[in-house]
Order: structure tokens, then C-alpha cells, then sequence
């Protein structure tokens, strides 16, 4: 231990701006590749811009109407319960890969997790988040 130490203490082997240098140039010239890539694909590139090449490309399906057109919240907040309770549910596969080390303490566990998770779905029914009418 005190040997690594005294390596780690040595003044040969200490950091300097030095040692940075090589990193530097790797750096440098691959900012510099991709500078002259980018200027040399824009100058010798083809430029033929039609009406067709110009107009956004969604999937092959003609784009109409203004993107920003408003959603309903209802989406996003389903949306955002299934991200949750999915995210949720993953806590279950580590209980049931140990659930024979965990015994009857990790039982009472995961039923105590189970009662948090049952009491948040039952907030958000009582809520009404998950019906669609308005």
C-alpha cells in the first residue's frame, strides 16, 4: 500500500498540461475532418431543390391542417399514468427473482408496495383521470 502510494506521490508522474497535448490534437483533428467534410459535401454536392424536395416528408402521407393544432390533456395524462405504473410494475422483477431469499420480510414488502400502488390508482379513478367525457 505505501509502495502505491509513493507512485501516486511521485513528481514524475503527476498530472500536467502536457499530458493533455495528445488529446488535444485528436481533438482538433477530428473537428477539423468533420469542418472540411461538411464544407466539401455543401461545394461539391448536387443542387437541384424542387417544389417535391423541398416539402416536409411525413411517412408518405400528404401533411395538411397546422401542426400546432391543440390535444386534449386527457392524452398526455394517460400518457404520463401508463409511464408510471409501467415504471412501477418493473419494481416487481426483482421480487420475483428473489422472492425465495426475501421469505415472509420481503412478502410484507412488496405488499406494503402493492398497498402504495393500489392507493395511487385509486386516487386517480376517484379523480377521474382515465374517463374520456367532457
Amino acid at each position: 500500500m505505501a509502495h502505491l502510494l509513493n507512485i501516486l506521490l511521485d513528481a514524475n508522474t503527476t498530472n500536467t498540461a502536457g499530458n493533455y497535448v495528445p488529446i488535444g490534437i485528436q481533438l482538433l483533428f477530428a473537428g477539423g475532418l468533420v469542418t472540411i467534410i461538411m464544407i466539401a459535401t455543401h461545394l461539391l454536392g448536387p443542387k437541384r431543390p424542387t417544389a417535391d424536395k423541398l416539402a416536409n416528408f411525413a411517412s408518405g402521407i400528404e401533411t395538411h391542417g397546422n401542426a400546432r393544432a391543440p390535444m386534449a390533456i386527457k392524452y398526455f395524462l394517460v400518457a404520463i399514468l401508463f409511464v408510471l405504473f409501467d415504471v412501477e410494475v418493473i419494481f416487481f422483477y426483482p421480487y420475483a427473482v428473489n422472492f425465495k431469499e426475501l421469505k415472509w420480510p420481503g412478502f410484507w414488502e412488496v405488499l406494503i408496495f402493492v398497498g402504495f400502488f393500489l392507493a395511487g390508482y385509486i386516487y386517480i379513478i376517484k379523480k377521474g383521470a382515465l374517463q374520456w367525457e367532457d
